[in-house]
């Protein structure tokens, strides 16, 4: 009889121990280590010896078709998976407690039943009956979903591979389901991976497509192995803020689709709601004539979107100011605020600053850096920028403002929602001249753009206004506001 050999398990990366010890080396947390038997953690089928067989080797050259796909009938979820679910591909979903995942799936799966297909959802965390209050709310109790409470990996296979292939198969989620072929309690690394390969190894074979929904740590991340997020097909975020009505479904991952796609929905009482315009929805309740507010115009997947960046700048009376972001990365902001210091004379270390996207979205891409940097220098000089232009460019170290990708589509959409001036960097004026009818401020230092905004702030009462419009007011060289 083989002796069983013990390891210890990080639950949090995966990572294996021959002993236990409080801090997890490779992600470094703290007390995430768990005592796993490492005999049952290879299924036996797996373990045991069979000759190889022989198969067909082909070259790259042939005919190749589009995948098939099945419509979600979301027009946004079908934008981030692609054009909808692919035969045989597993999808996993991620998003904070309470975010609307099950929501957002319930819509689904309701629609793709209504229209014919064979749509199971398989709940390991709640009862049948407290789906269908979900439902009943919804208004989609009369749809033909069909549903189970079971978190057995061995009896759902079994279950859903009698009667006709199911088309979409829902697991909420793969945190509560176990498998027999490995002894460890459900939610732990090894479960969540073999509970997983079973999942998807049943896809692959039937050709049916599978959502798994995931928990998320608190920092954000799909809670589980990473090597989960390997095995699937793409791995889809769901994001917002509680105290927002708008949610961003973002595509992470996907082999059959566009990487960093969103989908955006507002949550209503009936569920959420699909927003095709989400630039306009953005902007909608803008501060006009406010100080610190610019508009930026950016690109999230292939989906131009313009959003309201605002900025406080204020004396502090800490010793250490204060640096507060919400909704962009951090690390940009410090970048940002040290190139205005040390390029620019803007003096900000007896300032305390915060920056806020409005609407809740999360910007990633570094094309944000004029805007804010727009915004900054007019909360700090108290000047009003124009209600009619939009800003983006990335900001090197130098000082420099450098080109961004699709300048085209943005200044497209900037004009389609009523915007007059773009403020963009000198390289790109080639790629937009002549397009979309705006008035194109082009500028390729940082220096140029604090120089207009101080002079603008000068006109409304200062008098210590820069002589020439390139030069650094005086009153930032000497860090006053």
């Amino acid at each position: 009889m083989a002796k069983n050999t013990l390891s210890f398990v990080c639950q949090n990366c995966g990572a294996a121990y021959n002993r236990w010890q409080g801090k997890c080396e490779s992600c470094g947390e703290w007390n995430t280590l768990a005592e796993e038997d490492a005999t049952g953690s290879v299924p036996v089928s797996i373990r045991s010896k069979r000759k190889g067989r022989t198969f067909a080797l082909e070259s790259l050259s042939g005919k190749t078709q589009d995948a098939p796909r099945l419509s979600s009938g979301m027009t946004e979820l079908d934008r981030v998976t692609g054009g909808g679910f692919v035969r045989g591909s597993v999808l996993l979903v991620g998003g904070d407690p309470g975010i609307g995942k099950s929501t957002l799936l319930t819509q689904a799966t309701s629609l793709m039943a209504r229209a014919g297909h064979r749509i199971v959802y398989i709940s390991g965390e709640e009862a049948v009956a407290q789906v269908r209050l979900r439902a009943e709310r919804l208004g989609l109790s009369d749809a033909p979903v069909q549903l189970a409470a079971e978190t057995s990996v061995e009896d759902i296979v079994s279950t859903l591979s009698e009667g006709a292939v199911p088309r979409l198969i829902v697991i909420d989620s793969i945190q509560t389901m176990w498998t027999d072929t490995v002894e460890s309690a459900p939610g732990t690394v090894t479960q969540v991976r073999a509970s997983a390969q079973a999942l998807i190894r049943f896809a692959k074979k039937t050709g049916a497509a599978i959502i798994l929904v995931g928990h998320v740590t608190k920092d954000g991340q799909i809670a589980g192995p990473r090597v989960v997020e390997h095995m699937v097909d793409a791995v889809l975020s769901f994001e917002g803020e509680g105290s927002q009505q708008f949610r961003i479904l973002r595509a992470v991952k996907n082999r059959f689709g566009p990487t960093d796609e969103i989908g955006v929905f507002e949550m209503t009482g009936l569920g959420l709601r699909e927003v095709t315009n989400p630039s306009e929805l953005f902007l909608s309740e803008r501060d006009l004539g406010t100080p610190g507010t610019a508009v930026f115009a950016g690109i999230e997947g292939t989906r131009p979107l313009l959003v309201e960046l605002q900025a406080l700048v204020a004396p502090t009376s800490l010793g250490t100011p204060r640096r507060a972001v919400v909704g962009w990365d951090p690390s940009r902001l410090s970048m940002v605020l040290a190139v205005l210091e040390a390029h620019c004379g803007v003096k900000l270390s007896g300032h305390d600053v915060y920056l806020n996207v409005a609407g809740g979205l999360r910007i990633h891409e570094p094309a944000a850096d004029l805007a804010a940097a727009a915004a900054l220098v007019s909360s700090l000089v108290n000047a009003q920028l124009p209600t009619d232009a939009v800003y983006f460019g990335e900001i090197s170290l130098s000082g420099v403002v450098r080109p961004v990708a699709q300048t085209p589509v943005r200044l497209k959409e900037a004009a389609k929602l009523g915007f007059q001036r773009a403020v963009l960097p000198e390289s790109a004026r080639g790629e937009a001249s002549g397009d979309a009818g705006l008035s194109l401020n082009a500028i390729n230092s940082l220096t140029t753009l604090v120089a207009e905004i101080a002079a603008r702030g000068s006109r409304r009462g200062d008098s210590s206004a820069p002589a020439e419009k390139n030069a650094t007011p005086a009153r930032f060289r000497r860090g006053e506001g």
